[in-house]
């Protein structure tokens, strides 16, 4: 979906680009990247030094306090930074930096009352948004043990809560509940299936915010959406080199990160397959995801951490199926749909992944235990 750029917007797009840019001029503004939520664009400069930055309007429907977001942003990309010159790595590895107006500020508001920020463009880079081969799987965790573990001393109360709720499964399970005792659902095979599947595990929504109340699981900071495609790699070395997107990283508990990244990459079936008897959780790919995951993040997980894994893989595919369940009952008002039945569609892909992982429990403990 690429957004078109008229000849008066254009001119609008430079303007707000200059006020992110002290000396050099900017060349041209673009539409960039298949986000579904901000607007994105690349700007060109003339410049010997950085060529690039990426411009964003952020959706601030979605994200009601976007000045939390980039004081999170801030913050983060500060720390990290200091980090990374303190203990340098031997092999490439970015943080996209917040870039600031000529009046020192994180972001600008134009005449409309957008609100856009600029940010570090990581250079030489691509993304996937399907596991090429097994070989980027290690990578992919490797990507998100290395975020993971350059925040893991980042006290948690220094970044704001910019998504109240998110990735809180018994809040989804409680919104959906809500929804079933206020709609009528048409009932079909696929319908009864869902209403099923949820019914038999109302009590399993609860796990890992029963760990987190009794003190088994700490508070950390947490990407938020850690997907595969939300991972960079280096063009040359096809190695991992950044996570991008850092709107939704705030407090959590990376076990939904590391339950995300591998619902988003154990899959390869894909999430909006129309063949649900082809979905599978692929245990090679997780681990792979896993092995690049723990050898960077043994520096900070503790035992319970290990003892919850299994759950978090489990719970977050359960979870976004329950979302989709509901949002489908509740006639697609959250997530974009192609037909009415799309949520229904999506929400059974993710509770055929969530089966073949309960299936595959012991399996998947072993990979675990054997990595530790």
């Amino acid at each position: 979906m690429t957004t078109v750029i008229s000849k008066q917007s254009a001119e609008n797009l430079v303007v707000i680009a200059e006020q992110f840019v002290i000396q050099d001029n900017v060349r041209s503004v673009a539409a960039f990247g298949s986000g579904n939520i901000n607007d994105t664009f690349l700007v060109t400069l003339n410049s010997a030094t950085e060529q690039y930055f990426v411009l964003q309007r952020i959706n601030t429907q979605v994200f009601r306090q976007p000045r939390l977001i980039m004081q999170n942003m801030r913050v983060f990309s500060d720390h990290v930074y200091q980090r990374l010159q303190h203990t340098p790595l031997n092999r490439r590895w970015e943080v996209p930096r917040v870039l600031s107006t000529k009046d020192a500020q994180d972001y600008c508001i134009d005449a409309d009352g957008s609100f856009w920020r600029a940010i570090s463009f990581i250079q030489n880079s691509q993304s996937f948004d399907t596991m090429p081969n097994i070989g980027y799987a290690k990578e992919i965790g490797y990507a998100l043990g290395m975020f993971h573990n350059l925040i893991s001393d980042l006290p948690a109360e220094r970044l704001a809560d910019t998504l109240v709720g998110f990735h809180i499964t018994p809040l989804y399970l409680g919104h959906y509940q809500e929804v079933l005792a206020n709609t009528s659902p048409q009932l079909s095979p696929e319908v009864n299936y869902c209403l099923q599947f949820v019914s038999d595990r109302t009590n399993f929504a609860h796990i890992l915010e029963h760990a987190k109340a009794q003190g088994k699981l700490p508070l950390r900071l947490m990407h938020g959406d850690p997907k595969i495609n939300n991972v960079m790699f280096d063009t040359t070395t096809q190695k991992a080199v950044s996570v991008i997107d850092l709107d939704t990283v705030k407090p959590g508990l990376v076990h939904y990160d590391i339950g995300d990244c591998l619902r988003s990459g154990c899959n390869p079936a894909g999430e909006e397959t129309e063949e649900w008897d082809s979905v599978y959780f692929d245990t090679d790919l997780c681990q792979g995801i896993l092995q690049g995951y723990l050898a960077v993040a043994k520096a900070f997980l503790t035992e319970n951490d290990y003892a919850y894994i299994y759950d978090g893989i489990r719970l977050i595919a359960f979870e976004l199926g329950l979302r989709f369940f509901a949002d489908y009952l509740a006639g697609n008002v959250y997530f974009k749909v192609k037909h009415p039945e799309h949520n229904l569609a999506r929400a059974i892909v993710q509770f055929k992944l969530t089966e073949s992982i309960e299936s595959q429990e012991s399996q998947i403990r072993n990979i675990i235990q054997d990595m530790k």
